[in-house]
């Protein structure tokens, strides 16, 4: 990665040069609390894709994910600099000795927002029996329902029959969940489960009140009514997300003061990351992240005459728990479906061609697989150097095509790899690389189909892209929050029915019986090599086309404070102020 920052700090240098003397149109705070920060000011922040759901178990992308953190909380959450788990809703809680009883101790002055689905528009106390609602809500059949499957299922004991019974007209309940009284409620396994507290933490587990799940129903997408620091005030889809502070918000800072420090938060939506970046130069926003590689290349010409200055913004960048891949639906495409296609797709391709060259170093080459190479996962046990990747081999790629039944493509029709728009050229350019790659080493035909993030989400989790542009963020700090995209189990029984997890509907019942195991295993060590075992299947089985990891970067504006990154990229304004 030192390739990377220090093409990127020279980029920066130029293209931001003489933004100090820009007018800084941010209106300066002018309340000092304890400790040093302010209250005061609007954060402007832009995202390039449009959202397609705020409801909580609707939630299946980051940009939706960062909104909406703001919005709702559930019973612990993650810390915005180290990724550990602290209380959110949920102040105290016990842990049976066994590892299956959760007992949870709420808040008594969490207050939801003020809405007009409450009695006069004056928001409530959340309670117990919120969280079992919301719960309820997570495991029930509803077509925007993407987190069921990677929250309670097959671990809180009577989610899966509650699932299966919503829509009867029967009453039912998750027999797992028991609301004690009003600020006491307990959650029972099926199994000990040593990342439960972490999915606690994922949106599908947000908690929001009856009184709006039954008024709004999936019109919940827009209507958001939760505990969390900040409030929707307006919205204009596709163009402003407008959050005011809370000023009824239970938290405080270890100084006193209320939290949170910002009076609100003003996302836009402007798809060309060109404009979100000049916009950032001008002070028109506050932060931005994820620079594509074709914005350096722009302004490197700039440099010759040009003398370096001092940068006037922060740079914040961490490696990021992310992988881009292709994903091969092998239900929908007979040829996918044949392991020796599939594997000689992916010796074909020449990974770090693809990270040094195209992305100009934003990115490492995916050499292991589907799991990131992060530090502290080796030294817990996941064995990355065992892991047998794919090494560019054009010749055992084409001897392959050869064994299938194909040499040289003869025979096969062209593959139509669908990518999404946005994000500046990145997309374009992997996808055009491995065309090429394709097409000179194994004389595989690909025809690129170009569409909007919101067309390709529906295309992918329908069935109907069969070679398609996928990347996956961990939903939190474990190798099985990546693994889980290839568990048999997340494959719908209908082809017609959505696949939100397991995108390219891969069944292996090896993988899925290590999976299973390292779900069961307490020891760490030897629960990371189980899964480690699993990865290795998928990559002998080929069931996907790993392309590069990704770092996160953020550029901050002088004066925004506590709004650094991580590798999830996870987002906290509650701590945010302006100096």
């Amino acid at each position: 990665m030192k390739k990377l920052c220090t093409l990127c700090a020279l980029f920066l240098v130029v293209f931001f040069a003489g933004c100090a003397d820009k007018e800084q149109k941010q209106p300066v705070p002018a309340s000092q609390a304890k400790g040093g920060v302010k209250f005061g000011g609007i954060l402007r922040v832009n995202e390039i894709d449009r959202f397609k759901s705020l409801m909580p178990m609707a939630i299946s992308e980051q940009n939706a994910y960062h909104i909406a953190s703001q919005v709702y909380e559930g019973l612990v959450k993650y810390n915005q600099f180290d990724l550990s788990l602290v209380p959110g809703l949920a102040k105290t809680w016990e842990i049976s000795k066994d590892l299956r009883e959760y007992t949870f101790h709420l808040r008594t002055n969490a207050k939801f927002h003020n809405d007009s689905c409450f009695k006069e528009g004056i928001g409530r106390y959340a309670t117990a029996g919120d969280v079992l609602f919301s719960f309820e809500s997570l495991c029930s059949k509803n077509i925007n329902n993407s987190q069921f499957d990677i929250t309670f299922k097959d671990r809180v004991e009577g989610a899966n029959e509650n699932y299966e019974q919503s829509g009867s007209g029967k009453v039912h309940s998750i027999s797992g969940v028991t609301v004690m009284d009003d600020s006491t409620l307990k959650i029972k396994l099926l199994n000990p489960d040593p990342t439960f507290l972490n999915i606690l933490a994922m949106p599908g587990c947000f908690v929001f009140p009856k009184e709006a799940g039954l008024k709004y129903g999936n019109r919940m997408r827009t209507k958001c009514v939760g505990t969390g620091p900040f409030f929707v005030d307006f919205i204009s889809e596709g163009k402003i997300v407008e959050l005011k502070r809370n000023a009824e918000y239970w938290g405080k800072d270890v100084h006193g003061n209320q939290l949170p420090y910002l009076d609100g938060i003003h996302w836009t939506f402007v798809p060309d990351k060109t404009k979100e970046v000049e916009q950032f130069r001008d002070g028109k926003l506050d932060a931005i992240y994820n620079i594509p590689v074709d914005l350096f290349h722009q302004t490197l010409g700039q440099l010759q005459d040009k003398t370096q200055s001092p940068l006037n913004f922060d740079i914040y960048s961490s490696p990021a728990l992310s992988t881009h891949f292709y994903g091969m639906n092998v239900q929908m495409n007979p040829f996918f479906s044949v392991r020796e296609i599939r594997r000689a797709m992916n010796l074909a391709i020449d990974r770090k061609k693809i990270a040094e060259i195209t992305l100009k170093g934003e990115g490492t080459a995916a050499v292991y697989g589907i799991v990131p190479y992060t530090k502290t996962f080796e030294k817990a046990g996941y064995n990355y150097k065992a892991l047998r990747g794919f090494n560019y081999n054009p010749d055992s790629a084409r001897k392959l095509l050869k064994m299938s039944g194909y040499p040289m493509g003869q025979g096969l029709p062209a593959f139509n790899l669908e990518i999404n728009s946005g994000g500046g050229e990145r997309n374009l350019m992997v996808a055009l690389a491995v065309q090429k790659m394709l097409k000179d080493n194994l004389g595989i035909n690909v025809n690129l189909n170009v569409v909007s993030w919101s067309e390709h989400m529906s295309n992918v989790h329908s069935g109907k892209s069969d070679f398609f542009r996928y990347a996956w963020v961990s939903d939190y700090p474990d190798p099985e929050s990546f693994l889980t995209l290839f568990y048999g189990q997340h494959v719908p029984d209908r082809m017609e029915e959505k696949s939100y997890i397991n995108v390219g509907r891969f069944k292996n019942v090896n993988f899925d019986a290590l999976f299973l195991a390292s779900r069961l295993e307490l020891d760490k060590a030897k629960r990371f090599k189980l899964m480690q075992q699993a990865e290795q299947i998928l990559m002998d089985e080929a069931a996907f086309m790993p392309l590069y990891y990704d770092e996160n970067m953020r550029l901050v504006q002088k004066n925004v404070k506590n709004f650094r990154e991580n590798p999830m990229g996870y987002m906290d304004m509650t701590y945010v102020y302006f100096s």
